[in-house]
Parts: C-alpha cells; sequence; structure tokens
C-alpha cells in the first residue's frame, strides 16, 4: 500500500495523541493500541532500527521480556499467558513507536494530549455536577470528604490513584507549556488559553486528591521553574509568570483547604496513624475504616510480601500466583483485614521480587530508572517530572500490575526514548517545533 510520507506522519501523531488522551478509558485505548499496530505491520517497512534504539526497546519491553523468561515458574498455563497479555503493548510501544522515532514530536503529543485531557476531565466533571449532585452537597457541606475523588474517579471507570497519576503529569506538562508560550512570544490569548488549561489541570488533581500525587505535582511545579529559571531566556518574565503561577496555586489550594478541612487531618494524623499496629492491623477497631487507606496498612502489607519473597527465593512464586500466594499468607499469619479485603503489595519493587524473584526489582529499577536518565541527559523537565511520578507511584502501588500503568508508562517512554534518539542521533540538530 502507497502513502506520502506525510499522510503517514500525521496519521502516527494522530494515533499517538488518541493513545495518550484515551489511556483513562481502558477499552477504547485498547482498541486503538490494536488499530495502532496494525497500521504499523501494514507499512512495515518503514520501520528503521539501530543498535541504541534496539537496546531502548529491550529497556522498555524489560518487564514483559522478564514474564517470558520466568514463565516456566507460574502454576497455571491460562493465568501465565493472561498475565503477558496485559504487558504486550510494552512491546508493540517501542517496537513501533521507536521504529518511527525520526518522525515522533514529543512537543507537539504532549501539549496536544494536556489540552484534551483536561477537556475530558472538565467534561466529565460537569457531568459528575450533574448526575451526583447530592454529592457534591455532602462535599460542599464537609460531610464524608474522603470520599469525593475516589467516586468521581469511579463515575470516570478508573481507580482514584491511576486517575490522578495521569493528571499530575498532565499538570506537570500544562505548566511547561505556560512557559513554552511566553519563550515564543505567542498571542495575550493563547497564554491566557494556557493558564486556563493549567489551572482546570490542577484542580482536578486536587479534586481527586490523592497523596502521592498531589505531592508529585507540586515537586513537578518545582522542576518545571528550576529549568525554566536557569535556562537562557529572559529571567524576569520567567520570574514574573512563575510568580503569578504561584499566587495562582496558593489562592486554589488555599479554597480547597478551607472547603475541604479534612485535607489537614488526611494528610498528617490520618496517614501516620496506628504505626504501633505494624502486622497486627486486626487489633484496631473497625480497621477498615480508621486505617484502610493508612500508611500503616501499606507497611503491614510491605512486611507480608517482603517475608514471603524471602522464602520464594531465588525464583519467586510465578507471575499469575503473586496475589494468590500473598493472600493465602495473609490467611497463614492471622492478619484477617488484610485477607478480606485481597490487597496487592502495592510497592512495585516487591510485587516483582515475590513474582520473579532477584531479578524482579532489578528489572523494576532499569525500567524505571532509564526514564529518569532520558530525563536528565535531555534535561527536560516534562520527562524528569515523569519519572519522579512513576517511581514515587509505584513506591506506594503497583502500576506495572495494572493497563493503566503498563500502557501510559510504556507509551511516553517510547516517546521520550524517540526524542531521545533524536537528539543522539540524527544529524539534524535543529530543535523540535513547538
Amino acid at each position: 500500500m502507497n502513502i506520502s510520507e506525510k499522510n503517514f506522519n500525521k496519521i502516527l501523531h494522530v494515533f499517538l495523541c488518541l493513545i495518550a488522551v484515551a489511556m483513562i478509558f481502558r477499552k477504547p485505548c485498547s482498541l486503538l493500541i490494536i488499530l495502532f499496530a496494525a497500521f504499523n505491520l501494514i507499512f512495515l517497512k518503514k520501520l528503521n532500527y539501530s543498535k541504541t534504539s534496539l537496546i531502548l526497546i529491550a529497556c522498555i519491553a524489560s518487564p514483559v521480556l522478564l514474564e517470558l523468561l520466568m514463565f516456566w515458574n507460574n502454576d497455571s498455563f491460562a493465568k501465565g499467558l493472561k498475565a503477558i497479555e496485559k504487558s504486550t503493548s510494552l512491546l508493540i510501544f517501542p517496537l513501533f513507536i521507536i521504529g518511527n522515532y525520526q518522525r515522533v514530536n514529543f512537543f507537539k503529543i504532549a501539549k496536544t494530549y494536556a489540552i484534551v485531557t483536561t477537556l475530558i476531565m472538565l467534561f466529565f466533571f460537569l457531568r459528575f455536577l450533574i448526575i451526583y449532585p447530592e454529592l457534591m452537597n455532602k462535599y460542599l457541606n464537609g460531610i464524608d470528604l474522603w470520599e469525593m475523588g475516589y467516586q468521581f474517579a469511579d463515575s470516570i471507570g478508573i481507580h482514584a490513584p491511576a486517575l490522578n497519576m495521569h493528571l499530575a503529569f498532565v499538570s506537570v506538562c500544562a505548566l511547561y507549556f505556560i512557559f513554552e508560550s511566553f519563550r515564543n512570544q505567542e498571542k495575550t490569548i493563547v497564554k491566557m488559553a494556557r493558564f486556563i488549561v493549567f489551572l482546570l489541570s490542577f484542580f482536578f488533581v486536587l479534586f481527586v486528591n490523592t497523596r502521592m500525587a498531589l505531592i508529585n505535582v507540586l515537586i513537578g511545579f518545582l522542576i518545571v521553574f528550576f529549568f525554566e529559571i536557569r535556562s537562557k531566556f529572559n529571567t524576569k518574565k520567567i520570574a514574573i509568570t512563575a510568580a503569578a503561577v504561584l499566587v495562582l496555586l496558593g489562592g486554589i489550594t488555599f479554597f480547597f483547604v478551607q472547603k475541604n478541612p479534612y485535607m489537614k487531618e488526611k494528610y498528617s494524623s490520618v496517614t501516620f496513624a496506628y504505626m504501633d499496629k505494624v502486622g497486627k492491623l486486626d487489633e484496631i477497631d473497625h480497621p477498615e475504616i480508621k486505617v484502610f487507606n493508612s500508611l500503616v496498612t501499606r507497611v503491614s502489607i510491605w512486611k507480608s510480601a517482603w517475608e514471603l519473597s524471602v522464602k520464594n527465593l531465588p525464583f519467586g512464586v510465578g507471575a499469575s500466583d503473586g496475589k494468590p500466594e500473598l493472600n493465602k499468607y495473609y490467611k497463614a499469619t492471622n492478619q484477617q483485614f488484610l485477607a478480606k479485603y485481597e490487597f496487592p503489595t502495592h510497592n512495585q519493587f516487591l510485587d516483582f521480587l515475590l513474582k520473579f524473584g532477584i531479578l524482579g526489582p532489578f528489572v523494576v529499577f532499569l525500567y524505571i530508572f532509564t526514564i529518569g536518565y532520558l530525563g536528565y541527559d535531555l534535561k527536560n523537565a516534562m520527562i524528569l517530572s515523569f519519572f519522579l511520578i512513576f517511581f514515587t507511584s509505584n513506591l506506594t502501588d503497583d502500576f506495572l500490575l495494572r493497563f493503566d500503568g503498563i500502557a501510559f508508562s510504556g507509551l511516553w517512554f517510547s516517546i521520550f526514548g524517540s526524542y531521545w534518539l533524536q537528539q543522539k542521533i540524527t544529524l539534524d540538530k535543529v530543535p523540535a517545533v513547538v
């Protein structure tokens, strides 16, 4: 089939933008990934690889390659295949995105992603106001404030921490492009539109209100500020923009804390309550009410996962058997609360240690820290912020178990890798158009 280079590039970017935006909707995104793979298979001759790009592809695909390597350790052939199926995007994305690395426009994709995702969140927020007015009334009256973000995420069909991981990156991208609009001396109306997108994106991070995402987005903002301030561009304009953004962020945060006093409690006493009950959660009266999302529950899970992992070294229990074996261990150690709710490991390093043994944590480290290396080498605030968001999210959760973590990281890792290859390999060093 013949197609012009211009049309091929357009279709490639439409696919990448659509997949990025649809990432919070599993079924539509899965269909888009299948169509994206089919499209690239039709034009297989356009793919181009080098030794460097193949090494990068191996890093991105390392989690699924580990699953294939350790497939023999699964108790169930069918369940082992199912575990691999969830990770196939870690092969599809690097093969077809890195294979087209010279055609990928990182900044254009990131800009489209930030704007469209924010508009989609605005639509679902307005929908939430209309369909669930009773929940908003409870929120405005200070009743059950802890549940609001989770209810909103559930109305979209995604887990709140996963949604807020996406929104944190969206907000960082939106802030980055505010500075870019001043750097490129765009029209005032464009600058105002970027401010509005940024404020809305940060509003949604606060509304969903998960701890790691809020901390990460604020640190991400600091990374963007740091890189902009140390750049060669007009320091006065950067300072004015930064001051305006900080005032607006402070105002929005103050408004939320006033309307949601539970935030003070959540980020202090609730998080660190009952730390003397690690491994003994059943001694707490109604633990599902008092410590369901507290640090003590996470630490109790980590303790059990570590103990079970040590017993199953050097090869682990198998990719399909991690959660069932952990649930059995909860019961064997008489931890009824953890057994009742069948908590997963909530730490990606421990999860892979449990499943794959000694190799597991090394693969997670390679996968995540290669993203950090790309950001550091490119001195790019968005990539470094993504690394921070994904790394810390996987310290308190296990996003390489979930589609919204696997595909999310695999897509952006491949896009970041393409941009890195453009800078390191392509002879044409003209900066990408933003």
